[in-house]
């Protein structure tokens, strides 16, 4: 329920099993019901895309974005443009292997 529950062995997993692409949305910094979980998916979402860059992975295809639920326009937006991100980029060629 908050993107400070997301582990980075699940983006990791999404890529290995062959997702081109991985979109995480979570509610703006400051209004986390958990308090700092979005603060802490940020700095969790740095440090896994130096990682990712490691595999090969360009930054593109890995994006987090502040959402709230009142924002349909926004999150239709986003999820557009992702979309379109990662049509342009084509399907990922690389394969991963994670632990």
């Amino acid at each position: 329920m908050c993107t400070g529950r997301i582990e980075p062995e699940f983006v990791l997993k999404a890529f290995q099993s062959g997702a081109d692409g991985v979109l995480i949305l979570g509610c703006h910094p400051g209004d986390c019901h958990y308090q700092e979980g979005n603060y802490n998916a940020l700095r969790r979402f740095h440090l896994l895309r130096k990682v990712l860059n490691q595999f090969g992975i360009e930054d593109e295809r890995f994006r987090l974005d502040w959402v709230s639920a009142s924002e349909a326009d926004k999150f239709v937006e986003t999820i557009n443009d992702m979309v379109q991100t990662i049509k342009t980029l084509g399907p990922l060629k690389k394969e991963m292997t994670v632990g």
